[in-house]
């Protein structure tokens, strides 16, 4: 038996070295082994942070007579979800194809050619609530392939024709199209705690910033409502941590309460965003403090000492799930003494427990006691002693991408310069240690790039790139945005939109579009949203086109399925509205400030001390002596003002 997993670059596969099971990583070693031996291949996709995959490596990874059935009948495949975005994509629409759901782990067998014939998720080791055993199910598949291999050959043929059949793109939706989707989301609302639809509830980021960005039309009138309550209730939940700041990535209940206790890089970047931004429209200085919080734990937390942000924090420490964040009221009162009761009430803890005999803090009392930040820093240093939950410490492009935007927004909209600071080292880091080929690779860790990145790796960092520089006017970061775009070009399909992979990829059975949120943006969508910045900031109307041909990809899932693109109708909300926004001058921070006190996700800023800047928004615009500000319309530009308020005005 030979492991192979001793020297991956994932945390996720390295948590495997040390099965019994002969592991291969993915690619053509595999793929050989499985056609010499004539079985079929074991596929098996998870992430470091998952549950449930670790539960199915306990029970049965790691026993030696589960191994020996593997090693047997199977070749096996361990992949990294984060990793390989492009081989989980294709495999769980197989496992949607066959089960009518989807999760991790996921277990998949597939023929020499990649083709899966059978699919599901997480199989006990023992048969239990109506599952066979994990046993079970591998002597079933073994005894087809064995037996019944024109069977198995035309299930895998089936399969591969039902994941290959491509979404028909469309028309440029119009404003019709977004009030639609407005109405089908508002009837999805839960009215009583906020999100859409019932348990298991996600925050669903991309869709609450498509209410967000649409909040003030006329045909949206509970636009804002709607993101404020489920912001509100999510902020006073379990899943949000009330000690460290940070959520989780979602609530087995429909109230909150419960979360699955893993807490992502990716969730936590757009939430910051969406507390800062509805803080800000709705007047909320609580949300704004909680977009602080949520960042400070990003920083606190996730970060890597020369600045790129890990992917996540595991739901499990000591082998329990969530140990690491519930308590008891006795535990409170041993590091509080006194004052402890008020707290206890504060988060409505009970003797009996909301969560396994102990308590998932959730804010229960409006009021809070005066004493609760110093109650909160104590409890946080108690925990801080507690054994942690496991970390996954790859950086992603992606998913810095969506860092990097979060805390250059911050810091420009709260003046905070800290965080324009950590974004900057943040982006310094990913073009350092993640740049290949004229591009990015997925991730990074300890010295090691994985694979080639993806769309929304490319795409991710332009768009925060293009944010880094809006807050800061350090033109590298254009530059560098810029260049993203341009590699944008690699991935374009003949006829709209573009393919998740820049190639058609090792052993794939398709070449993958992603054009749905799950829950992070899809990577069409953040090229639509690098492509209207990239148009604005340079008047090409290339980048228009292509940007909408980016939209036009996802056409009829904005019609029929809008809780699925609502990024994608997010920024073709900002297109029909878009403008520009130059500052010139000394003084640009000033005229600044107006722009980032409002959301204006619609607007393009671009801003240079002098008339140095080779951002072609700004050229020609330059008045010495003066600082002025041209709000312009497709670079058609309003007279300059130097003045805050008449800025503010032209702005609206």
């Amino acid at each position: 038996m030979t492991n192979r997993l001793a020297n991956s670059s994932s945390p996720y596969l390295l948590q495997h070295q040390d099965n019994p099971v002969d592991w291969f990583e993915w690619g053509d070693e595999a793929f050989a082994e499985a056609r010499a031996r004539d079985v079929p291949i074991l596929l098996s996709v998870g992430y470091a942070a998952c549950h449930w995959c670790h539960v199915m490596a306990h029970e049965s990874f790691e026993d030696p007579d589960t191994a020996e059935i593997m090693n047997e009948r199977f070749v096996n495949i361990k992949v990294d979800r984060e990793e390989r975005p492009d081989v989980d994509s294709i495999y769980m629409e197989a496992v949607q194809a066959m089960t009518g759901h989807g999760g991790w782990p996921m277990t998949v067998w597939i023929d020499h050619e990649g083709r899966p014939f059978f699919a599901g998720t997480y199989f006990p080791s023992q048969p239990r609530h109506g599952m066979p055993s994990f046993p079970q199910v591998m002597d079933a598949v073994a005894a087809a392939w064995r037996d019944r291999r024109e069977d198995v050959a035309g299930q895998a043929q089936q399969l591969t024709d039902a994941i290959s059949r491509e979404i028909p793109g469309g028309d440029l939706p119009g404003d019709e199209a977004m009030e639609a989707a407005y109405e089908r989301l508002e009837q999805t609302f839960d009215a009583d705690h906020g999100g859409f639809g019932g348990s298991p509830k996600f925050p669903q980021q991309p869709v609450l910033e498509y209410m967000l960005r649409i909040h003030g039309e006329d045909w949206a009138p509970l636009a804002l409502e709607m993101v404020v309550k489920t912001l509100d209730e999510m902020a006073a939940g379990g899943i949000h941590d009330q000690l460290g700041g940070g959520f989780a990535r979602y609530s087995v209940d429909a109230q909150w309460l419960v979360p699955h206790f893993e807490k992502m890089l990716y969730d936590n970047a757009q939430l910051a965003r969406l507390y800062l931004w509805t803080g800000i429209e709705a007047k909320r200085p609580d949300f704004v403090e909680v977009a602080r919080r949520t960042l400070d734990y990003m920083i606190r937390d996730l970060r890597h000492p020369d600045g790129g942000f890990y992917s996540s924090e595991d739901a499990d420490s000591e082998g329990v799930e969530g140990k690491f964040y519930v308590w008891t009221p006795q535990e409170i009162r041993s590091v509080l003494g006194p004052s402890a009761e008020e707290i206890i009430e504060y988060y409505g803890l009970t003797e009996s427990g909301n969560f396994e005999g102990a308590n998932i803090l959730q804010v229960v009392r409006e009021q809070p006691p005066p004493e609760l930040e110093e109650a909160r820093d104590r409890l946080l240093d108690r925990r801080s002693e507690r054994v942690r939950p496991g970390l996954d410490d790859k950086v992603i492009s992606a998913w810095n991408g969506l860092a990097i935007r979060a805390l250059s927004e911050a810091g420009a909209a709260l003046g905070d310069q800290r965080y324009l600071r950590l974004a900057a080292e943040a982006a310094e880091f990913v073009l350092d240690h993640l740049a290949i080929n004229g591009g990015l690779a997925r991730s990074w860790r300890e010295g090691r790039r994985s694979v080639p990145g993806f769309l929304d790796d490319h795409a991710s960092m332009a768009v925060g790139l293009f944010r880094l520089y809006a807050a800061t006017g350090t033109e590298r970061w254009y530059d560098e945005a810029l260049g993203l775009v341009a590699e944008l070009e690699r991935f374009a399909r003949p006829d709209r939109g573009y393919y998740s992979t820049s190639e058609s990829g090792d052993n794939l059975v398709k070449r993958p579009v992603d054009l749905t949120d799950n829950p992070s943006p899809s990577g069409n969508a953040l090229a639509a949203e690098a492509l209207l910045m990239a148009g604005s900031y340079t008047g090409v109307t290339e980048y228009f086109e292509r940007m909408s041909s980016a939209l036009e990809s996802a056409a009829l899932l904005m019609d029929r399925y809008p809780s699925m693109v609502a990024r994608h109708l997010a920024v073709l909300h900002s297109s029909k509205d878009s403008r520009e926004l130059a500052i010139l001058g000394p003084e640009w921070p000033t005229l600044a400030d107006v722009y980032w006190e409002r959301f204006r996700p619609g607007v393009a800023v671009a801003v240079s001390a002098s008339d140095a800047s080779s951002v072609p928004l700004l050229e020609g615009r330059y008045q010495p002596g003066r600082t002025v500000a041209y709000v312009c319309r497709h670079f058609s530009c309003d007279l300059p003002t130097s003045e805050r308020a008449l800025l503010a005005q032209q702005l609206g």
